[in-house]
């Protein structure tokens, strides 16, 4: 993939994708040159060690991997979750009783907001933040209620070089005291004395591909550090204008018992709420993961 291109000189972004070897125990059909991809052949409640290994490789190539037909049972989803890595538990949303790593998502005529409705990156405020998140939704409207997913790497190959060079090294303040407090207040959920707060780098090195990702998003970074309030505003601004370009996005339309699973490393997605009064209902399991670097 390389850097912006102006004018009459061709697409903004060129994707020169290297397939690989092909896969050998599940089907991987691209949603987009750039990301995501539809996983076939599998059970996720009966998964063999080839799978598992194949099931990395492909989200690390396509960034975001979905699968249809799915009935897994909450234990299976959490076990799916571990094969990952270590879960993580949400600092502020309702969860399954007695499964605190298993997030409830739902939205229906009567909630006053829907999970996910602005470009963000799960949890970004934490000072580990999550891996990845392992959505299964189980009720579905009958129209709408698609998701957006957005390769954070294209983002960043699309910059100018004197704007990479800029951001090269910067940091940037993610806070989720404005996101979260009083937020899950309809769901019975009490308010914590406080919410988590990091410092992270605005390019961020993925640990397993070595790419580079932009790594601010309009729901949790709050400015830049070390430029005046004016400066990180406005370097801010076009940036999520910039990421939000439908080249880089897929949309992924659920069906019921459909499950995404997305890096939120190097992606960031948006949950459309289009599908009032209709209900849309399931279970979130996030990965834990490291400290961007």
């Amino acid at each position: 993939m390389q850097g912006s291109l102006r004018g009459n000189a061709g697409p903004r972004i060129r994707q020169a994708a290297d397939e690989g070897a092909p896969y050998e125990t599940l089907t991987v059909d691209k949603l987009t040159p750039i990301i995501g991809a539809e996983i076939g052949g599998i059970d996720l409640g009966k998964l063999g060690n080839r799978q598992q290994d194949e099931l990395h490789r492909a989200l690390a190539e396509n960034l975001v991997i979905f699968f249809r037909d799915q009935r897994i049972t909450p234990d299976q989803h959490l076990a799916f979750g571990r094969l990952f890595g270590n879960l993580h538990v949400h600092p502020a949303a309702p969860h399954e009783a007695g499964h605190p790593e298993l997030m409830i998502i739902h939205a229906d005529k009567d909630s006053p907001r829907a999970n996910g409705e602005g470009w963000h990156t799960d949890v970004s405020c934490d000072v580990e933040p999550p891996m990845g998140s392992i959505l299964y939704i189980k009720q579905c409207p009958p129209r709408g209620g698609d998701t957006l997913f957005a390769s954070m790497y294209a983002a960043y190959d699309a910059l100018s070089d004197r704007m990479k060079t800029y951001l090269e090294g910067m940091t940037a303040v993610h806070d989720g005291e404005q996101v979260y407090r009083g937020l899950y207040v309809n769901y019975g959920v009490a308010d914590k004395p406080s919410y988590p707060r990091a410092e992270h780098p605005v390019i961020r090195t993925h640990p397993v591909t070595g790419r580079k990702a932009l790594y601010v998003n309009r729901g949790f970074t709050r400015h830049l550090v070390g430029v005046p309030r004016d400066e990180s505003e406005g370097i801010l601004r076009y940036l999520y204008e910039h990421m939000e370009n439908p080249l880089f996005q897929c949309r992924f339309r659920w069906r019921e018992n459909s499950i995404a699973f997305w890096d939120n490393r190097c992606v960031q997605h948006r949950a459309m709420w289009d599908y009032w009064p209709h209900t849309r209902s399931g279970n979130r399991v996030t990965v834990a993961g490291d400290k961007p670097y």
